[in-house]
């Protein structure tokens, strides 16, 4: 069962094309670099299976209530306090997931920490 992942998100988009462009021509500082790799690895696992057990995938409520859809989350690392994580959508066709964000995980739940993350109009 795959889905065909969309960055049609212009944000989404323009980031994936400077990091795969940077990547090829071997110009990606390491940081870059490794958002590159972890990225692209996150993207063929949720590809396969949006609930991979690496991805710890899971639906971020306060986000899907402010976009009024269901918004998940899932992860390109963990343990680390900076640890990258990966929001999407299902749509807009029945086998298609689109990323609409991708930010560090928010510092403390606890304390609306989500309504600071800004995601990409849908």
């Amino acid at each position: 069962m795959n889905f065909l992942i969309r960055l049609g998100v212009p944000e989404m988009f323009a980031l994936w094309e400077g990091l795969r462009r940077g990547h090829a021509e071997g110009t990606l500082p390491k940081q870059e670099e490794e958002l590159y790799r972890k990225w692209g690895k996150t993207m063929k696992l949720l590809a396969g299976n949006p609930f991979h057990p690496s991805l710890r995938t899971h639906e971020i409520a306060p986000l899907s209530k402010r976009y009024g859809m269901k918004v998940w989350q899932s992860y390109l690392e963990n343990r680390n306090s900076r640890a990258m994580r990966m929001y999407w959508v299902y749509g807009p066709d029945r086998r298609d997931i689109t990323v609409i964000g991708l930010e560090p995980h928010p510092e403390d739940k606890k304390n609306n920490a989500y309504d600071k993350v800004t995601l990409s109009d849908i």
